[in-house]
């Protein structure tokens, strides 16, 4: 296994680029394209102490891990801004910036939006041009979600200007990054891990600028292609691994993939959506199959370390019916494919019962006084007698 540091070199034309947030995804993936590009980058985060170390040392590393090889690359062209205590610089970065991106967790838009609108509003009264701003949220639909944040605080005579300008601009995180151990962050507070997987693709339609020279940006016209194909395909057969493992004692995401009871479920999962996903977009089933077997080899990969704990986390959410789970398998009966698979993969997400998860505690609560058929029903939206929930009532973990 080859071990090296390398240092990126970024392009000679230096872009001015503002990224909220500066965790996982903000540095793990984000911050390397970025640099990449060719583009300066003003991190904006809420974590004092994480700005303040940035700025003391000008870079970061990223470590990008596979069995084949862990790469170790420094990202550097970069100050950061307390999100907090230095708003008026952060204004002034976006109202001047070449593209914004934000990566800050859905929880956490409602509280960054105000500081992103106010520089859209200085950008709009120095006159600037238009502005791209990428959504790389782990959320559906994130452009209507970040614009009914912002436009409260879209300033009246800004208005004309964000309507037409600015590109709130949805994008697919594909890039797995797991949380650092206490001896990666011991070994550099400031170390990132994240897999080798490098493509971010845009919607096209929902540019206002010039493409960003960005390498792995796909420009999508069949976004919602991608979209699906990342919820219903990667988030599903993800999650699909860490709930058929929990119950086998499997700590990490790779003795799941490597495990053939849960693996074999979980192959037959993606085998029913693949073709569900072709017929609801119009995609070649071939191109699906391929991607699911390159998820299927990216999840076995142990250097990575992803741990079953960090992909189950928050059942509640992801039995949602519109979610992974059950938005995957609904998606299946709609195309008249039997999704026995996911019914499995349902069954057990519905039971993962980690004790230091508090969302897998307060669904088995509801479980213990509501009884399955009435929990599962206002969890997932599945109704007792339909088909699916059949499936799950036959289903065997």
């Amino acid at each position: 296994m080859g071990r090296r540091r390398a240092e990126c070199q970024g392009k000679d034309t230096m872009l001015k680029a503002v990224q909220f947030g500066a965790g996982k995804i903000g540095r793990g993936f984000l911050g390397q394209l970025l640099f990449e590009g060719g583009c300066h980058t003003t991190f904006v985060d809420a974590d004092a102490a994480l700005v303040g170390a940035l700025n003391v040392c000008g870079a970061y590393p990223l470590r990008l891990a596979s069995d084949a090889e862990i790469l170790t690359l420094l990202i550097g062209n970069l100050r950061a801004l307390d999100a907090r205590r230095e708003e008026g610089a952060v204004v002034r970065a976006v109202a001047g910036a070449d593209l914004v991106s934000v990566a800050v967790g859905v929880h956490a838009l409602p509280r960054v939006m105000p500081l992103l609108a106010a520089g859209l509003n200085a950008r709009a009264e120095a006159g600037g041009g238009p502005l791209d701003v990428l959504l790389c949220e782990n959320q559906w639909h994130a452009a209507a979600l970040v614009r009914g944040l912002l436009l409260p605080h879209i300033a009246p005579e800004a208005r004309e200007y964000f309507d037409a300008q600015v590109g709130l601009v949805e994008t697919v995180i594909g890039r797995m990054a797991p949380a650092i151990t206490d001896r990666q962050r011991a070994e550099d507070p400031l170390l990132v891990v994240a897999e080798p997987y490098k493509e971010l693709p845009v919607a096209r339609a929902m540019l206002r600028a010039a493409p960003p020279p960005l390498p792995g940006l796909v420009l999508a016209d069949d976004f919602e292609a991608y979209e699906a194909r990342k919820l219903y395909g990667h988030n599903m057969s993800h999650a699909a691994l860490a709930y058929l493992g929990h119950p086998r004692g499997h700590e990490y995401v790779w003795q799941c993939a490597a495990d053939p009871a849960v693996a074999g479920v979980c192959r037959a999962a993606l085998a029913e959506v693949v073709p569900a996903l072709a017929a609801e977009y119009g995609q070649p089933q071939d191109g699906l199959a391929a991607f699911a077997n390159d998820l299927l080899a990216r999840f076995a990969n142990r250097t990575l370390g992803d741990t079953v704990a960090r992909v189950a986390a928050d059942p509640l959410r992801k039995l949602r019916p519109d979610d992974r789970l059950v938005g995957a398998a609904a998606l299946c009966v709609r195309h008249s494919i039997s999704p026995v698979a996911q019914a499995r993969v349902i069954r057990a997400a519905f039971r993962y019962d980690a004790p230091d998860a508090p969302s897998a505690q307060e669904l088995q609560a509801r479980r213990q006084k509501d009884g399955d058929d009435r929990a599962l029903e206002a969890v997932a939206g599945i109704a007792p007698g339909s088909e699916l929930w059949r499936l799950i009532s036959a289903a065997r973990e």
